[in-house]
């Protein structure tokens, strides 16, 4: 086929496509509407990508229509050369426009499904139409699903043809989840309703379907990624009960990661660790270790809450109880990545500074622990890795200096 020359004013300056909805920015730079959305709301940028102006965070993406027609006319003469003419893009929900299907909502709840299936198929059109949602209030809206769900339960009239067999509680839900919330709103739902948002999520999670409860834990990663360390340390047991069930139910690849994410978060605050040790976090970490299966990222994230969890005596006393506990930390160092067998090895350190009893460190030689950390030292890795080993191996160098696992080369670094 004939090669087509395209007019570079056509072109979208961010990914070089023909733009199918070309909008101007304040800087008056013209951009398709997917590209630059993408740009400001999901690579959560502030400038134009072109002059580097800083943009406010309500920027409005104006309809370049003249552009538009232009591109429309082009394809259409090169029609024969198979371009497909553009469709014009429908325009943007307004403020108006929402805060008005709210407020029918509040009639019935035969109109509070027809809303939730609205709210859903506008938030599926583009990130603008998510961007207003948020501003009209809908965040409130569908907040209040979530806080309700008991009694939505208890007199489910009027909600049984919603969504295939969606409640009302997972499709607010799931909207939420898609709303990709700014981080004002997010802190608006951790604070709002007396703090009992939060409280709905566990409750979510410790009886709802489990489409339900990994909506509520993806929401759950969202929010405790902005709150305030107050707030963090005062995070009820129950939430580290349903976080770490849904680690051991496998719900989704993407529930898993958004649960270890949470525990990443809130693990270092107040008595956090030992709530999360209670809760049979460490149990459950070592298990999910053993899948030789599990992704690097996974493992790196595993590693870095039993970390975590292993900084207070209650973590590395189940830690250690666990029958394949040290030897399942010490087989991941050299065989994930850097952040992983640094995770490890602080791991270890912790358990040798504070917990090493003479059959702990018996069964550290045993099940090749000592060999390991003598590996990393003659292999290329990260210092901060090397020093935290060789830290390890200057703790007990009296115990375990005459070991056969102790290569020659290294047993004059640790005099006994």
């Amino acid at each position: 086929m004939e090669e087509i020359d395209v007019p570079t004013f056509f072109l979208c300056p961010i990914s070089l496509a023909i733009m199918k909805d070309p909008v101007t920015v304040p800087t008056g730079i013209t951009y398709d509407r997917e590209s630059i959305e993408k740009w400001l709301f999901a690579g959560k940028n502030n400038t134009c990508p072109m002059t580097k102006q800083v943009l406010s965070s309500e920027c409005e993406l104006t309809p370049n229509h003249t552009l538009r027609r232009l591109i429309q006319s082009w394809c259409t003469l090169n029609a024969s050369y198979g371009i497909e003419r553009i469709p014009t893009p429908k325009p943007p929900i307004n403020k108006a426009q929402i805060t008005k299907l709210l407020n029918e909502a509040a009639k019935s709840p035969q109109m509070q499904i027809k809303c939730l299936k609205k709210l859903r198929s506008i938030a599926a059109e583009n990130e603008t139409n998510k961007r207003c949602l948020e501003s009209a209030g809908a965040v409130e809206f569908l907040a209040s699903f979530v806080t309700n769900s008991n009694a939505m339960e208890e007199s489910p009239e009027g909600f049984d043809n919603l969504h295939e067999s969606s409640r009302p509680v997972d499709e607010a839900l799931s909207i939420l989840c898609n709303l990709k919330i700014s981080e004002l709103g997010l802190k608006s739902l951790v604070m709002g309703r007396n703090g009992t948002f939060v409280d709905s999520l566990t409750q979510i999670m410790q009886r709802g379907t489990y489409e339900s409860r990994a909506y509520a834990v993806l929401l759950l990663k969202s929010m405790l990624e902005v709150a305030e360390p107050m707030q963090l340390i005062s995070l009820r047991q129950e939430l580290f009960v349903e976080v770490i069930q849904v680690l051991h139910d496998h719900i989704s690849q993407q529930a898993s990661k958004s649960a270890l994410e949470v525990l990443v978060n809130i693990c270092p605050w107040g008595r956090n660790r030992i709530k999360g040790v209670e809760a049979g976090a460490v149990s459950i970490l070592i298990d999910l270790l053993l899948d030789s299966s599990l992704e690097r990222r996974a493992s790196e994230m595993i590693l870095t809450v039993l970390d975590l969890l292993c900084q207070c005596a209650e973590g590395r006393a189940e830690l250690l109880k666990h029958g394949a506990g040290l030897a399942i930390v010490s087989k991941k160092i050299l065989r994930v990545s850097q952040v992983a067998s640094e995770r490890a090895v602080r791991i270890l350190l912790s358990i040798s500074k504070f917990s090493a009893t003479n059959s702990v460190l018996q069964e550290m030689l045993q099940i090749g622990v000592v060999a390991k950390l003598c590996l990393v030292l003659q292999v290329d890795n990260s210092m901060k890795t090397k020093d935290k080993a060789r830290e390890v191996l200057k703790l007990h160098a009296r115990a375990w200096k005459n070991s056969p696992c102790v290569p020659e080369n290294l047993r004059s670094l640790f005099p006994a």
